[in-house]
């Protein structure tokens, strides 16, 4: 039986990672994709390998592994360095024929190994992405992201601001702009008035997570949210004088990638669930004060709903650009 090898960090694995190993587990019987891992690696190495397994879990004959990083010495010379990585691969994989790769270290490494090389489009000419140029610019280069891999890289956006200054309009109106998800406020699903109890701020809480996690398997690149776990947490301790932990750990589980802070210079609309058009000033206060003693950067949006609009396009283009 002839044994292939396939090593990488796969940090994210992408499409020209699966090319190659699809074309390496056609030169032999039985493939090893080695993922190496660091404990300073920029990307969970156990949800990396997650990933590996679930691309080729159909295929008995690709076999993922994973193989800790702390053995190797960029300083050294090309031919001493995979050396080194072949003494450590005859350690944990005790044959070898065959090594596949698209990189220049693929001859030495596979002498080391007495092993035949195969180089795989080298010029990356099929696939012509690498794992860096997708950690640098995610977006800029979505299309060689696997689908399950690019919720991992969507951009969460919050609107946040005190009550009736337009949240739920511009969340909507740039998810059809940008051909993408938003997440509405799931304290309209679940109240009909301001007269709540821990356990509906605990279940808006959990409810807005669940919305998250959802939309963002079907978002393109950007996600558009309607508020966010701190809001919750201003309205709880304004009407019930407490916040629950629960609405915590719900902050700590998820982050964006940019707060827009809208303003307060649009005329206050009444609906049941807004009570607050007499001290918006105050409420404005303590929305920005939460984000500045969470040291969280955040645009400010003001000035008449076109204003709004085009000044949120403007800034998002550039992120996507």
């Amino acid at each position: 039986m002839k044994r292939g090898l396939v090593i990488g960090k796969f940090m994210p694995l992408h499409k020209g990672h699966i090319a190659l190993i699809e074309f390496a587990v056609s030169q032999c019987d039985e493939l090893i994709v080695s993922m190496s891992f660091a404990d300073t690696d920029p990307i969970d190495p156990q949800l990396r390998f997650n990933w590996i397994k679930e691309q080729f879990n159909s295929n008995p004959a690709i076999l993922p592994r994973m193989i800790k990083d702390d053995f190797d010495n960029e300083q050294l010379p090309l031919a001493e360095r995979t050396a080194v990585w072949a003494e450590k691969m005859r350690e944990v994989y005790p044959r070898i024929d065959t090594l596949i790769s698209s990189e220049l270290y693929g001859e030495p490494f596979a002498a080391n190994l007495a092993a035949e090389h195969i180089m795989f489009d080298k010029e990356r000419i099929s696939v012509p992405i690498s794992a860096t140029a997708i950690r640098s610019k995610p977006l800029t280069n979505w299309q060689y992201i696997p689908a399950y891999i690019q919720p991992y890289f969507v951009k969460k956006i919050c609107f946040y601001g005190p009550e009736s200054t337009g949240k739920s309009t511009l969340a909507k109106k740039m998810a059809a702009h940008y051909n993408t998800e938003f997440v509405p406020e799931a304290a309209r699903d679940i109240l009909i008035s301001n007269d709540f109890r821990e356990k509906e701020i605990i279940a808006i809480g959990n409810l807005q997570h669940q919305y998250i996690e959802e939309k963002l398997k079907t978002a393109n690149k950007l996600l558009f949210c309607d508020t966010d776990a701190i809001t919750t947490q201003i309205y709880s301790q304004y009407y019930l004088g407490k916040v629950p932990r629960e609405i915590y750990e719900f902050e700590e589980q998820t982050t964006y990638d940019l707060y827009f802070l809208l303003d307060i210079d649009i005329p206050w609309i009444a609906d049941p669930l807004r009570d607050q058009g007499h001290h918006r000033k105050e409420m404005m206060q303590i929305f920005r004060r939460e984000l500045e003693k969470r040291k969280i950067e955040y645009v400010l949006i003001s000035g008449s709903y076109e204003a709004r609009e085009r000044k949120v396009k403007e800034v998002i283009d550039e992120i996507i650009n």
